[in-house]
């Protein structure tokens, strides 16, 4: 299923303070968040995931990650087994474990918004490398930096890339990544934010000048908005995490919302409160409170 239409909804609105809300969703950022520095889930984590789903809360991978690199954590998704990848590009059953894996929502980036953003972002930015990221494959042109856990299907121009007959034609978009070797992270996200304008969304999670592109209106806070709605479940009824800016618009749509130890400082700004780094299980600390305070 693909879809590219825009979530209004994905704002927070002021209504029942949240903390009096009973919450029936975690959603939960990986990298810097869930996972710790070495990738791990920590026993203390995966205890209390499994606690909260034991209490009926549903729990909710968030991530910019592609599909491909969810078996970190695709032992722990309990039930429902879907997870929000690539930003909210895709929402993604895990079911069948790495390799099997099966998109029920795609947002895609239309390959005309993505060469646009191209053009755009070269002009404005000299020395812009560029990646393309689709359901299955992964493409980056030959200056792009090893960056990333593999090998790209393809090397080319992303011109070539975006083209209507170019490599993974048949493919939707989800993101193109655009990485800058000498350009300030923050500063690079402002001056791409300035020159797509609405033709896409711009965000990054990467400590380094990298830059992470989906369709308008795309994000993790509006595809939680969709999933959340399918299931009749209020931004007041979701906890969330994070601590990169393409975490920011999640962390505002959620009833409460928990900046990490170890956030950005415009994600310390968006939440309603903070917990402790990754590398001290922030979000266990988190989920044990909220289940005491039910029991």
């Amino acid at each position: 299923m693909r879809e590219n239409g825009r979530v209004t909804s994905a704002t927070r609105q002021p209504e029942t303070p949240a903390a009096a809300v009973p919450p029936r969703l975690i959603a939960t950022d990986l990298d810097g968040t869930l996972l710790r520095d070495d990738k791990s889930v920590s026993p203390r984590t995966v205890a209390a995931l499994a606690a909260a789903e034991e209490a009926g809360v549903e729990v909710f991978f968030v991530t910019g990650r592609p599909a491909r690199w969810m078996d970190v954590v695709s032992d722990h998704v309990h039930g429902h087994g879907l997870a929000i990848c690539g930003n909210g590009a895709a929402v993604v059953d895990l079911h069948g474990g790495p390799g099997a894996h099966r998109f029920v929502k795609v947002r895609e980036l239309a390959r005309e918004n993505a060469l646009d953003a191209v053009w755009l972002l070269r002009e404005a930015a000299p020395g812009t490398v560029y990646a393309v990221e689709q359901t299955y494959g992964f493409h980056q042109e030959p200056d792009y930096p090893k960056l990333h856990m593999e090998i790209p299907d393809e090397l080319a121009p992303a011109e070539d890339l975006l083209a209507p007959d170019g490599p993974g034609a048949a493919e939707p978009v989800l993101k193109i990544l655009a990485y800058h070797p000498t350009l300030d992270p923050d500063g690079f996200l402002t001056t791409a934010r300035l020159a797509l304008g609405d033709r896409a969304n711009v965000t990054r999670s990467s400590p380094s000048a990298l830059l992470e592109i989906s369709g308008p209106g795309v994000s993790k806070a509006s595809t939680l908005a969709l999933c959340c709605a399918e299931r009749g479940i209020s931004h007041e009824e979701v906890v969330a995490f994070g601590d990169m800016p393409n975490d920011v618009e999640m962390l505002t749509w959620a009833g409460r919302s928990y900046a990490m130890g170890n956030a950005h400082p415009d994600v310390i700004a968006a939440a309603s409160g903070r917990t402790v780094a990754n590398n001290d299980d922030g979000v266990a600390v988190v989920i044990e409170r909220m289940l005491a305070q039910r029991a």
